[in-house]
């Protein structure tokens, strides 16, 4: 006869264990269903959750791994040096790069649906990102956006 721990309630870092999972790990080890500070819901073994192995769905790792790129000079300069520029606009953005096919930047064309995507990326958020049948009309959103937020004319031109 198997015995389990109970880990109802319990809280292991951003985790509140809520029940006992249906599921059970592949070495048979007992599954917990647990709710994540963050709002998210996951399944985790509960030799994890005991051992401090996993303490939250992931939130807690994605956190960490921003604000130590934010601040890691290493990390920065590993990545080719600031990734925008003094205005918060991204380079890639701004640069046409070896992969654009259609030679305009922030436009590019995604074989499996067959439809053209014109993209802008400001301050770390998409602020354009719209497909079309049209190539003409995904540079015109382009340039539209362009405008919108770089002040810029024409920068394509």
């Amino acid at each position: 006869m198997s015995h389990c721990i109970d880990l109802t309630h319990q809280r292991f870092g951003r985790l509140v264990v809520e029940q006992r999972a249906k599921t059970v790990a592949r070495n048979g080890n007992v599954c917990w269903l647990c709710q994540c500070d963050c709002g998210k819901r996951v399944v985790v073994e509960g030799y994890a959750l005991r051992k401090g192995i996993t303490r939250s769905c992931g939130c807690l790792r994605r956190e960490v791994s921003r604000r130590n790129a934010q601040h890691n000079e290493s990390f920065i300069n590993a990545q080719g040096g600031a990734l925008v520029d003094k205005n918060g606009i991204g380079y890639s953005s701004l640069i046409r790069s070896k992969r654009n096919h259609t030679g305009v930047i922030g436009v590019s064309f995604d074989k499996k649906s067959g439809t053209y995507i014109a993209r802008l990326m400001y301050h770390g958020r998409y602020v354009l990102n719209r497909a079309t049948r049209s190539f003409e009309e995904a540079v015109e959103l382009r340039r539209q956006a362009e405008q919108q937020y770089f002040k810029v004319k024409e920068m394509n031109d």
